[in-house]
Order: C-alpha cells, then structure tokens, then sequence
C-alpha cells in the first residue's frame, strides 16, 4: 500500500512539474525549460563551434588582402533642361515610370559596354598593376588555350577579361529616396578604386550623351531622306497642276484668302469675264431703266417744262435776256408803235432768243432720248456676251473640278514638305545644343583606409555563424539522438508510458537490501504500476527486454520477482536469454538442466523447476547454451511451456535477451501478456529503441511501457533534479 501511495506522489509530482511549466516557462510555445536543458547538455560542443569559427573569422581577417572602396555620386534627373523647344526625342517621364526609369539607367551602369568604354578610356586592358589591383595577374599569350593566340585575338581577350573583372569590382546603387546614384568600386589598391569610379561617372555621363547625340542623328538623316522623298513628290504635284491649268486655261493667282492668310486661287479667264460682264450687264440694265424711265416721263413735254431743260444754265441765262428784253419791249411799246425801229429791234431780238431757248431745250431733249437709246443697245450687247461667256464657263467648270484634285494633292505635299522642313531645321539648330540630364555630384576620393577586412564586422560575422552553425548541429544531435535521459523523453520520443524511473547507485545490491533506499521505493512503484497496466491487473506472463545489453533487464525481472513473491503473488522467473544466461550464477546451481533442455524435450517441466529462499518464489535457468537459440525459442515446445506455466503460477516473468538484431525475445514476446522495455537513460541508442519497438510492434507484442534505468538525477533538471534528492527521501532519519 506504501507503494502505491509512492507511486501517485510521482504521478502528482509529474502534473505539478508539468502544470508548472505550462503556466511559467513556456512562451509563444517554446517549451523554455526543455530548451535550457539542450543548452546544458550541448554546452560543450556549442563552445566548441563557436570558438572554432571565431578563430576561423580571425584567421581570415589576417590573412585576407585589403581591399579598398571609392565611391562616385551622380545625380539622374528625368530630363534635362531644353535650351531649344521641343528638342527632345525621347518621351517625357512621368511620375509613374519615374523608377523604372530609374532602373532603367541602373541597368545601364552596370552594362558591360559601359564597363568596356571604361576599360578603353583608363587603357586598362594591358596595365599589370590594374590587375593586381583586381587580385589577379596579367594574362600571358601562352595562357590563351584553345582561343585566338594572335595579336588581335590577344587583344580582344584582354578587353573582355578586363571588362568582366571592372564589372565584378562595380556596385551601382540608388541611395533611398532620392535620384542620386553611387557608383563603388572596390579593388587592392586605393588611386584604381577612385579612378575607376570616377572613369565610370564620366563615361556613364558621355554614354548618355552619345546615346542623345546618336538618336538624334538618325532622326535628321531619316527626316533628310523623308524630305527628299516629300521635295520631290511636291514638285511633281506643283508641274501636275501648272500644266492642267494651263491646258484648261487656268491662272493660278497667290493673294489673301477669306481668313485672312496668305492662300493660292486658281481663276479661269471666262469665270473672271462672266463675272464682269454680269456686273456690267446688271448696271447698263439699271442705267437703260433709268434712262427709259427719264425720256418717257419728258416725251411728250414742251421743251420749257422738262427740268433738265430748266435747270440748264444757258436756257436760264437765255430766259433773263429774253425777260429784259421784252421789258424793255413793253416799254418801247408803251412810247411807240409797233413798227418803231426801237420796237421792231427789240421784238426781233425777243424772237432771236427764243428760238435760240427752243433749240437748247429741243437739243437737251433729244439728248435724253439718244443716252435712252444708247443705254438700251449697251444693255442689249452686254446680256448678249453674258449668255456666250455663261456657256463658256459652264465648259470650264467641268475641267475645275480635276483642277482641285490636283490642287488638293499638291497642298497634301506641300503641307507634309513644310512640316518636314520645319522638324529637319529644329533638329539641326538642337544637335548643337545637347543637354544632359545626369551630371556628377561627388567625385570619389583616393581613400585613406581599406574598407575591409574589418576585424569587429569578421567577428560579429563569425559569432552569427558560429552561433547558426552550433543551433544546426545541436538541431541535427537532438533530431538523429533517441537517447533517454529524462521522463519526458519517453512520451515525447517512444509514445509510450512510463511505468518506471530507476535512479542510479553506486551499490545496487545494498540499495535493494534497503527498503526505504531510493531504488528500492522506484522498483516498488513499478510493480504498482504493472498492477495497473493492463485491464485485468498485473500481466499473467511478462516478458522483461531492452534494445542493448547492460540496460538492467536482468536486474529489474530479479527485483519485480522477488517484490511480487513478498506480496503473496506465486511467481515463477525464467532465464529467457538462451545466449548470454545469467540468472545461473545468482540464484540457481550450474548441474540443473534449464530451459534449454526443457525445449529440446529431453527433460519435463518440473525437472528445471528450482525453488528460491521465498516461498512462492520458483525459476528456472537457461542452461546449457545451445549452438542455435533461435531454433528452440521459435520451435512448438516454447508455446506448451508457457501454457503449462501459466497454470502454474500467477505471474510468469521471463528475462529476455536484448533485442538487437536477433529473433530470439519477438519469437518469446509472441506468448506473453505484457511487454517491459528497459531503457538505460546513460547509454546513446542510436535508433535501437525506436528500431526495437517496431519490430515489436510488426509482431503485434503487447507493450505495457518503459523503465528508464539508471537515471541521474544531478544532470537532469531542476524539477527532477529536487524530485530525486527530496522525494526519495522522504521518511529517511538522516534527511528528515
């Protein structure tokens, strides 16, 4: 009973160990105590990684050759300013594309034609000390194996190798937020670093350059061939359209247009002439209506009452003599007869000037008539020209209409030559005045200091290393390692229970002669355990076994034998391990055939039976040791032995060999209740547990849980740690 309340002082135990690392020591689900452990138990070899890749890291850094880093500035702007309108060919950059234009320059930085122009501007190619600069020699001719070994060849060979090696030193980059890019250059020795880059901003400059200068050169020679083309097709169309219109009679008159410029009409004689003639048959229509209507209202008048006659100056100057005349008259008359000469003068003079007004009015009248009639006959000959020239035009109308296709073709020409012409002269006027939307901000400077190696850097590289290197093994250790050195290793490596934890002794004999010792508290916890391990209780056949040899099997079916034996259990151990027997030479004399002989049918069942010191305490050796094991363990009379023992006993624990590689312990475990594996928490397995409990499991053995044996409490944690030194303890005078 004493036991069983050990055994659930463990269990609690284990709850309040692992309730407590739930609540404090697990963070974002690293199990930290589990982790402290792997550091404790990998210590050593961590030190060991670390140290040797921080003297690596120093070791390098002496003997690394310094290098040296210059850096050159040069500022990309997405255009640059336009000294003439529009000169720019290509497309404006907008905002969106503003990166990839960025990255568009980037990329040509790092071309290989831009690094082949710096090579040729700083004649490179054939300098021994560039090379060394670049950690590497001069090619030799006789290096050039299978390639051109002639002075060209040799040549090329050279640029393009010194092209790769200026490529490899160059580090172009855009510094962050901006449009400003360096442009480093790391080599062997200080004046090439600054050269180089400064080599490299200068040609990257002329580049840009050269590439607007190009394009625009082929913009003017293709516009000049264009012009050409447009030049003479114009001058096809104009000689087309003269010689039209001067086969229909067409002059071509350059004057202002209806919208005020300057323009070109083409106008036929006839159309001219018909329209003036309109004009002028129009007004002699007009002049002969008013004319017509002038003599009509006069025709049948007295000469004095037409008001042209009146109002001509001589009738009136007439009209007053020939009033004075007859007042003078009426005078005369009034002194004298009527044949006075005085009277008969005057009267004859009054009779003068009246005939003389009758005539001047009778002459103003038939003037009037003959501006009637004359107007009629002009109006007459006039709509009579009118109707010749209205044929002509009509006729000439018809060939206009050629005329304006003609006429349009050449103003098509002439509009694409003007274009043309005014785009050739822009472009001349702009291949003089080229800028340059990159310019240097900062030239590099010939550095004071190698940039590396640096010591500190080296060792903080080598500590991260060194620390990567150690977690990966430690990883690797803890991934490939099925060692059990803790409790929890069980469940969390082998899914199995653990049905018992044997601490290790320096005197496992004494400690098991001592009931209140810590061994002997843990093997009475086992057997409390087994008692629970199955439905019905306590396995009737229990079979003890490990993966390796020397994990205290032997020991641990001794001890449960003899724990159940004092608990009234009637028990029988069986020496199992036909090859390597050992329960002979503790309990059993050497002359007592054993199991061996009871397979091979030579002997019954009660002739190996052997009593103990206990009452109900019975075993039974493995002696003699046969030539083949196997063939007994795996033959018919194992399963009658079992059976018979079965009847015999209540409990029936049978000491197994190891697993290894042998069939012996899978052909004994296929008749047994329960399965006991013993697991040595000192010893590396190498996959043996793991391999062992397969095998066991393809078998289809039942395997009641794991004893971790000689387990250390002082390299284990601090929970288990407090376990070992305190709990088994408990009730001991000398610790109470």
């Amino acid at each position: 009973m004493a036991s069983h309340q050990n055994f659930s002082g463990l269990v609690e135990m284990s709850n309040d160990v692992e309730s407590g690392l739930t609540d404090s020591e697990s963070f974002l689900g690293i199990d930290l105590r589990q982790f402290l452990v792997v550091l404790r138990r990998n210590k050593l070899f961590i030190a060991l990684v670390v140290a040797a890749f921080l003297i690596a890291g120093v070791l390098i850094t002496i003997f690394m050759v310094p290098s040296y880093s210059a850096t050159s500035l040069v500022l990309i702007e997405d255009e640059g300013e336009q000294i003439i309108e529009g000169t720019d060919l290509s497309p404006s950059v907008t905002g969106v594309d503003t990166d990839r234009f960025l990255q568009t320059q980037l990329e040509i930085l790092r071309s290989r034609a831009l690094a082949a122009k710096v090579v040729a501007d700083g004649k490179f190619a054939q300098d021994e000390k560039f090379y060394e600069a670049m950690g590497t020699s001069l090619p030799l001719k006789s290096e050039l194996e299978g390639k051109d070994a002639s002075t060209e060849g040799y040549r090329e060979y050279l640029n393009g190798y010194a092209t790769e090696l200026v490529q490899d030193a160059l580090n172009a980059s855009l510094m962050a937020d901006s449009r400003v890019g360096s442009i480093t250059i790391v080599t062997n020795y200080p004046n090439y670093s600054a050269r180089i880059a400064n080599l490299y901003a200068q040609s990257f400059i002329e580049n840009n350059l050269n590439r607007k200068f190009n394009s625009s050169a082929y913009a003017r020679q293709f516009l000049a061939t264009q012009l050409e083309q447009a030049r003479v097709k114009l001058e096809n169309s104009e000689k087309d359209l003269n010689q039209y219109s001067r086969a229909a009679g067409l002059i071509r008159v350059t004057g202002t247009g209806n919208g005020g410029g300057n323009g070109e009409t083409a106008l036929s004689i006839t159309n001219d002439t018909l329209v003036n003639l309109n004009n002028q048959a129009s007004q002699a229509t007009s002049d002969r209506i008013a004319a017509e209507q002038e003599w009509n209202a006069i025709a049948s008048q007295p000469v004095l009452s037409v008001p042209e006659v009146l109002a001509n100056s001589a009738i009136q100057q007439l009209v007053r003599q020939k009033a004075d005349i007859e007042g003078r008259l009426a005078q005369e008359r009034a002194k004298h007869l009527d044949d006075y000469p005085t009277v008969v003068g005057l009267k004859a003079q009054a009779e003068e000037i009246e005939n003389r007004i009758e005539d001047i009015g009778q002459s103003i009248k038939n003037s009037i008539k003959l501006n009637y009639q004359a107007a009629r006959e002009r109006e007459q000959t006039l709509l009579a020209q009118v109707d010749k020239t209205q044929t002509n035009a009509i006729e000439e109308q018809n060939r206009g209409v050629q005329y304006s296709v003609l006429k349009r073709v050449a103003d098509t020409n002439r509009g694409l030559y003007d274009s043309l012409l005014a785009r050739y002269n822009q472009l001349n006027a702009a291949s003089g005045a080229l800028t340059n939307n990159i310019t240097m901000v900062d030239s590099a400077e010939v550095p004071s200091e190698p940039s590396s190696p640096r010591l500190s850097v080296n060792i903080l590289i080598s500590l991260l290393l060194g620390a990567a290197a150690a977690t990966a093994f430690v990883l690797l250790r803890e991934y490939f390692d099925d060692t059990i050195r803790v409790p929890d290793d069980v469940e969390r490596k082998l899914d199995l229970p653990l049905l018992g934890l044997l601490p290790i002794v320096d005197e496992p004999g004494e400690a098991l002669e001592d009931s209140k010792s810590a061994l002997s508290e843990a093997y009475s916890s086992l057997v409390v355990n087994l008692s629970f391990s199955t439905p019905s209780g306590l396995p009737h056949v229990l079979v003890v076994t490990s993966a390796q040899q020397a994990e205290g099997k032997s020991t641990t079916s001794h001890t449960i034998a003899l724990m159940l034996s004092r608990l009234g259990r009637k028990v029988l151990l069986v020496d199992g391990d036909l090859r390597r027997p050992t329960l002979h030479s503790t309990w059993a004399s050497r002359d007592k055939p054993g199991l061996s002989q009871l397979l091979v049918g030579n002997v019954e069942f009660d002739d190996v039976l052997q009593e103990s010191e206990n009452e109900n305490l019975s075993y039974i050796t493995a002696l003699p040791i046969p030539p083949q094991p196997s063939l007994l363990l795996g033959g018919p009379r194992l399963a009658k032995f079992v059976s018979e023992a079965r009847e015999r006993y209540d409990v029936v624990i049978i000491d197994c060999p190891p697993m290894l590689g042998l069939s012996d312990t899978a052909s004994i475990t296929q008749h047994a209740d329960g399965v006991l594996m013993i697991v040595n928490a000192q010893a590396f397995h190498r996959g043996a547990i793991k391999s062992a409990l397969r095998r066991l499991h393809i078998i289809g053995s039942p395997i009641l849980g794991v004893v971790l044996s000689m387990f250390d409490m002082k390299n284990a944690d601090s929970e288990y740690s407090y376990y070992g030194y305190n709990y088994y303890r408990y009730g001991d005078d000398k610790h109470a």
